[in-house]
């Protein structure tokens, strides 16, 4: 199976030893040896090529993507493998004293950083966003650096994605600010996979139906950073 990951810890990155970890790659890696499907060959890419990728057969699945009306024109999706919420990542100790989208939107000279294809783009924008300031990365660690160097005063992504980056660059002066469920609720994430595979789609799903809150899964996922609340919101 050739799995097409980003640096996005927790979900995937290279550990100090090269080895490609993250609660994602455990879970498709464990998928791939229960179906019997040989080696896992995980291929890194930039986040707007993942479903091209699929497209054009460059790889068989994908890290796991927030679900949307528009990607599920492009490829298929499996059943969620977590619902999270948004996070703004901001400076050490939040000068601004931002609480979510809007409250950066009040701010007149506040810019959000977002990385392009991502659904927070949207999202930041439905929440009052002008699009005059919201400037497009390709990867989280773009994106990031541009909060640290105060080119921009936010970065929205995933809560969870920020943590992960934030804790493994302590010398970072970055801080999380979760978006709350008034502006956006959290949302479901699955595996993408090219159209045209229904079966192989429905057995990856029986295999998740068996690990998704198992024993082996939840203390994979506290190993990640996931809290019990977190693998709930699943089943």
């Amino acid at each position: 199976m050739k799995f097409a990951y980003l640096q996005e810890p927790p979900f995937c990155f290279t550990d100090a030893s090269g080895l490609v970890v993250g609660c994602d790659v455990a879970l498709a890696k464990r998928i791939c040896q229960m179906l019997g499907l040989g080696a896992f060959s995980p291929v890194e890419a930039e986040f707007a090529e993942l479903l091209p990728g699929l497209v054009d057969n460059r790889w068989d699945m994908t890290t796991g993507l927030f679900i949307s009306d528009e990607r599920t024109r492009l490829v298929d999706f499996t059943r969620p493998i977590w619902s999270l919420p948004d996070g703004l990542m901001v400076a050490k100790n939040n000068p601004l004293r931002l609480e979510g989208y809007r409250s950066l939107a009040l701010h007149p000279s506040a810019v959000l950083a977002v990385i392009s294809d991502q659904v927070q783009h949207q999202t930041a924008l439905q929440n009052g966003v002008p699009p005059n300031r919201v400037r497009i990365f390709a990867t989280q660690a773009q994106a990031a650096e541009a909060v640290a160097k105060g080119m921009a005063q936010a970065y929205a992504s995933v809560a969870m994605a920020h943590r992960g980056y934030i804790a493994q660059r302590a010398d970072e002066r970055l801080d999380v600010v979760e978006v709350p469920a008034s502006e956006k609720q959290p949302a479901a994430g699955a595996f993408a996979l090219a159209k045209g595979n229904a079966a192989l789609r429905e057995r990856i799903d029986r295999c998740l139906s068996d690990l998704l809150g198992s024993p082996w899964h939840r203390k994979m996922m506290i190993e990640c950073g996931f809290s019990d609340e977190d693998v709930d919101r699943l089943l």
